[in-house]
């Protein structure tokens, strides 16, 4: 993402969040590994993400398969050389193969993304997305999620940088919710028209509430974007 990411060209990434502590879950772990794709489509900023979890059922048993497929295309109102600012719509689909998984609920919402790379030294910016459940098993909860993402990158020369992009997850439904800071290191290589990003950043929760949230996590990475 740095020093290329306000290139809007096209990106795959695969991205992994363990979490080997969670609140109220003594002994209990999760790993959440997504694939994604970013595609600029004329003004559009089209993202797919596809998570692939595992989580603890209880009694020493774990779930494992394929999460909820995720879609939003942002239409940028602001695309400079140095400035990205875009809002469209989201859906996700429910697509999880196991009930824990996933909502089994089709969800509609809003995607907003911000981001300045006027400085060299110093990008920042944010992702907001909002989902809200509108069909599906009528047997499940009915869902209302709010994540905010704010993220900077500061650059050390060389291709390597510091970084911190949390993830500021809010159950509006329920009331619970995760606020994260991270701090991370990574490294940007160019080989020919490829970049690839490599980074990884521990993240510590600093506010929560709920049974279940991630009290710290390792968030990894390699980002591949293609010129």
């Amino acid at each position: 993402m740095p020093t290329v990411v306000c290139r809007i060209s096209p990106w795959d990434a695969a991205q992994n969040y363990y979490t080997p502590d969670l609140y109220g879950v003594p002994g209990e772990s999760t790993n959440v590994f997504w694939l994604r794709y970013a595609q600029p489509v004329g003004k559009w900023l089209v993202r797919a993400s596809l998570p692939l979890p595992t989580v603890p059922t209880g009694d020493n048993q774990r779930d494992s398969g394929v999460g909820d497929f995720n879609l939003f295309a942002a239409y940028n109102v602001v695309q400079t050389a140095g400035t990205v600012l875009g809002v469209g719509p989201l859906i996700v689909a429910p697509t999880a193969s196991e009930d824990s998984l996933g909502a089994d609920k089709w969800q509609g919402g809003l995607a907003g993304v911000y981001f300045n790379g006027n400085s060299p030294q110093f990008q920042f910016g944010g992702l907001l997305t909002w989902q809200g459940s509108f069909a599906g098993n009528e047997d499940r909860e009915d869902t209302s999620l709010l994540v905010a993402q704010p993220f900077g990158f500061w650059q050390l020369g060389g291709g390597t940088y510091l970084r911190t992009a949390p993830l500021w997850v809010f159950n509006v439904k329920s009331g619970d919710y995760n606020i994260p800071f991270g701090f991370g290191i990574g490294k940007v290589i160019t080989t020919g028209n490829k970049v690839f990003n490599i980074f990884i950043e521990p993240q510590f929760t600093m506010l929560h509430s709920g049974i279940g949230q991630p009290a710290f996590q390792i968030y990894t990475a390699l980002n591949m974007q293609f010129k």
